[in-house]
């Protein structure tokens, strides 16, 4: 079959779209509601609706205090090279892969793969496990951030000072701006600790037992690094991290478009955004920590933090040495807590959308999705309140390192350019999204979800189990051996579902290899005709499976 008679199929089959009921955001049509039928899914009011929720989703924490330190860490403007290379040859091509999948489907992240390669069904159960695991350890941090703005609002900052509570014997108050030589010294004692230090660990977790040179060193390169292969592992697993992929929320973002939305466009822009987003940031925190640096006379490796160190201890400290310390801190949490909120809302909305398109009969009537978002919220908060105790700190250390390692988002990143490109067929998906947006995209991303995206996460994911170390707190408590266990269970639980769904579906399957196949490349009926907006990809999913099996059958 030719190219031009496979866009005739699409073409003549979307006469018959069912048009979407306009000006409404996603949820359910009443009309369908009322007539008993089985509510659809609405679409974006408009094009801005779905940019903002994307960017929204991906422009979070990572880009403040991970992207900066990692580039700092990494040799500076010589990460950037494995960060580019990771970018266009696996960030973009899966974001967009993702995006187009959910568009041109309109399902979540499960149902996507049931019906355009149903033998990696597992990809869309994987993610569901790993955006589930990271949702409840997610918001604990927005609690924190929540927590430290609502202390801000005090004539003097809690951690700023050592005549607390929770302050011990070895707190050194902050006199950096009095007497440099004095801070010098304290800092040089073995068991200093400074206010801001004791209040994170003693106030708040509670466990249980130059300027101008910051800046520079930020960017300046040094490519001796690039032989590390730990640079190549931390460029590829932010990349992941910060475009929020293989979670399952970016497929359900997409699946609310308008089938004819240009949303190749849209990807590349957002993906300049995002990364744009990260290296400006850079500018920002490595301001703040240079200034700190000066002031107190110490070396840079001294006041870099990523992660939560960054977020509620080195920036914190910076702002008690600013001139109106609680203006700056409140203008610090307030973004920090404003940026997690938003792609926490996207994270549950990925999640939540591929749960109920499970049973949209069930789940999609009345208010029964949002009595379903109460108690999926309820259980994530009742399992994250573990994370607020006095050893919680251990937990959300475990729940980190392991539920959404970048083994995991590596692992889901690689079935899924396998499923689309080598099962499905790159050539027939480049055809679908031609119809949907009107033009082919660049043969860029074609093959890069058939060669260079599987490459660099065999790669990477290779080179993360060679230099995996065992978790650690605080460089010193060694987690003890049963508890990686649960770590590596955590990680485990998702990725085992890939390569479970696909001996369980060839064992339901009976008849020949031929027939197996079939199942596998999408040979189902995708919708029913008048219950959806994409009849037309059904009819090709269904003319194009049996085509195939037709010609193979002739060659025998």
């Amino acid at each position: 079959m030719s190219q031009k008679e496979k866009l005739q199929y699409l073409k003549d089959f979307h006469k018959d779209t069912l048009k979407p009921s306009p000006g409404k955001s996603p949820g359910t049509r009443p009309e369908d509601e009322a007539d008993g039928k089985v509510p659809q899914r609405e679409k974006w009011a408009s094009k801005l609706d779905f940019v903002l929720s994307v960017a929204g989703g991906f422009v979070g924490l990572g880009n403040v205090w991970r992207f900066p330190y990692l580039c700092y860490k990494n040799g500076g403007g010589a990460f950037l090279i494995p960060y580019f290379i990771f970018l266009f040859g696996g960030g973009l091509p899966v974001f967009f892969l993702e995006v187009a999948l959910g568009q041109f489907t309109s399902e979540g992240g499960i149902t996507c793969w049931e019906k355009l390669c149903p033998i990696f069904t597992g990809i869309g159960y994987a993610s569901i496990v790993i955006v589930s695991l990271l949702n409840i350890y997610y918001i604990v941090i927005l609690a924190w951030g929540l927590y430290y703005l609502l202390l801000c609002f005090q004539p003097q900052l809690p951690w700023a000072g050592c005549s607390h509570s929770w302050n011990t014997d070895n707190c050194v108050e902050d006199t950096a701006r009095k007497n440099k030589s004095l801070w010098a010294a304290a800092n040089s004692t073995t068991n200093f600790t400074s206010p801001v230090t004791e209040f994170w660990d003693t106030a708040v977790l509670r466990p249980s037992q130059t300027y101008n040179n910051l800046i520079l060193f930020y960017l300046y390169p040094d490519l001796t690094r690039l032989q590390d292969p730990e640079v190549w592992i931390d460029a590829g697993t932010q990349i992941f991290f910060s475009y929020a992929i293989c979670l399952g929320a970016m497929t359900s973002l997409g699946s609310y478009n308008k089938y004819k939305y240009n949303c190749y466009r849209d990807c590349l822009l957002l993906g300049c955004l995002n990364s744009g987003t990260s290296f400006v940031s850079g500018f920002a925190i490595f301001s703040v920590l240079g200034f700190m640096a000066q002031e107190q006379g110490v070396a840079i490796a001294d006041v870099a933090e990523s992660g939560p160190g960054l977020a509620f201890i080195a920036y914190p400290k910076a702002v008690t040495m600013m001139p109106l310390p609680s203006f700056w801190a409140v203008l610090f949490f307030l973004m920090l807590l404003l940026l997690g909120l938003d792609s926490q809302f996207v994270e549950v909305e990925g999640q939540i959308t591929s749960l109920v398109d499970l049973n949209p009969s069930l789940l999609r009537k009345g208010y029964r999705r949002e009595i379903f978002i109460a108690v999926v919220c309820l259980i994530s908060y009742l399992l994250g309140l573990t994370m607020v105790t006095n050893g919680g700190m251990y937990v959300f250390q475990l729940f980190d390192y392991y539920a959404a390692s970048g083994v995991c988002l590596l692992w889901v990143a690689f079935f899924e350019c396998v499923a689309v490109a080598w099962v499905y067929g790159a050539d027939n998906f480049y055809i679908a999204i031609e119809d949907m947006i009107g033009y082919r995209p660049n043969p860029w991303m074609k093959w890069s979800w058939m060669v260079t995206t599987p490459v660099l996460c065999v790669g990477c994911f290779v080179f993360s189990l060679v230099k995996y170390k065992p978790l650690t707190y605080n460089k010193a408590y060694q987690y003890p051996n049963w508890s990686v266990g649960v770590g590596w269970s955590l990680a485990l639980v998702s990725m085992v579902c890939i390569p479970m769904v696909v001996v369980i579906k060839i064992i339901q399957s009976d008849g020949s290899l031929i027939e197996v196949q079939s199942s596998v490349a999408g040979h189902i009926i995708l919708l029913k005709k008048g219950t959806g907006n994409r009849v037309n990809m059904n009819v090709y999913t269904d003319c194009m499976c049996q085509c195939n099996i037709y010609m193979k059958r002739v060659s025998q």
